[in-house]
């Protein structure tokens, strides 16, 4: 620049070097993610399948992006405490929320949520799916999904089916069942999956649906009898049993399901880097056998497919949450 040139050109040429300057370094940043520890925060305690999911998914990015991923436990409120407290963390793809199909019905179970699923987080990645399993006492005549319907129909208020909570997954498949079969039975919730197949067990209640890795193994000892599947297709721990949409139910399709979000605001740049690390994940033999002995499959998405999928779960929970009655303040 000439010393001719008036004050006001050499303002506008200085501003634009500075703006030139910051996108530079801000894109430098983002390519250079991650370049400091990642907190992935699961609104469980340790040791559940929300949380052993998230450790496998951790050890495989910290493997892919060259920084330590660390799960951090944040339990309580039915996940809402993590929930709320990453999506008011720095959007800059520091800290994580591994979410799972709780905070979906989250959304509309507690009359006062602080946050918005759909608004308040950028998906990165749905990262697996674990099927339930619909299991009755063996006392129970039945042998069919059918079976069940009409032996319920025809003891009307006398039948009762355990959950590890009210409004959990596993209570809201429950009450999907109830609806779409049009039968009457009657809820018991448990503080837990194990103390609710323990009475299952022991006959204190009929039948339950519950994640295939608890509930699979009492089926092949024979203390229950499974069923039905609830995913759209067969598991693979379980080929022989039927889906729900086999046994009669066209657009029964449950699942625990688990992913990966981050706040609203996080620079796409570094959406695009979480979502391809864990596509690859996915795709490791070590990581598809870790997942086989959950019962879990892997699911691959663009994180606009996880958008989606996050929304349609949110939506379709919504009316059985209502017509079960189940609320939390």
């Amino acid at each position: 620049m000439t010393t001719g040139q008036k004050p006001g050109l050499r303002r506008l040429a200085a501003t634009l070097l500075a703006t030139a300057a910051s996108a530079f370094a801000m894109g430098s940043a983002h390519a250079a993610y991650p370049d400091k520890p990642v907190r992935i925060v699961v609104g469980f305690s340790a040791g559940g399948t929300t949380d052993v999911i998230a450790r496998i998914m951790a050890k495989e990015l910290t493997e892919s992006l060259g920084q330590s991923f660390v799960v951090e436990n944040k339990p309580g409120a039915g996940s809402n405490i993590a929930t709320d407290q990453v999506q008011r963390a720095t959007p800059d793809g520091y800290t994580l929320l591994f979410v799972a199909v709780t905070s979906a019905i989250n959304q509309t179970l507690y009359k006062n949520v602080t946050f918005d699923l759909t608004k308040d987080f950028a998906p990165v990645a749905l990262g697996a799916k674990v099927p339930n399993i619909l299991v009755v006492n063996p006392q129970v005549p039945v042998k069919s999904v059918q079976e069940l319907v009409e032996y319920a129909k025809k003891n009307p208020g006398k039948l009762a089916f355990a959950s590890s909570g009210s409004g959990t997954s596993i209570h809201m498949a429950g009450e999907l069942f109830k609806m779409k079969a049009g039968i009457d039975v009657l809820h018991v919730p448990y503080k837990g999956s194990a103390p609710a197949m323990t009475d299952l067990i022991g006959g204190q209640v009929q039948f339950m649906f519950d994640n295939m890795p608890s509930a699979w193994p009492h089926a092949q000892s024979g203390k229950l009898r499974a069923l039905a599947v609830t995913t759209s297709d067969r598991s693979k721990s379980a080929p022989d049993l039927p889906t729900m949409k086999e046994s009669g139910f066209t657009d029964f399709d449950v699942s625990s399901w688990f992913g990966l979000l981050a706040p609203a605001g996080t620079p796409p740049e570094v959406i695009n880097k979480l979502n391809a690390a864990m596509q690859q994940a996915l795709d490791k033999a070590s990581v598809q056998t870790s997942f086989e002995k959950l019962g879990a499959v892997g699911v691959k998405t663009t994180p606009a497919e996880f958008g989606q999928f996050i929304k349609s779960e949110v939506d379709g929970w919504a009316p059985v949450i209502k017509a079960s009655g189940a609320t939390v303040d």
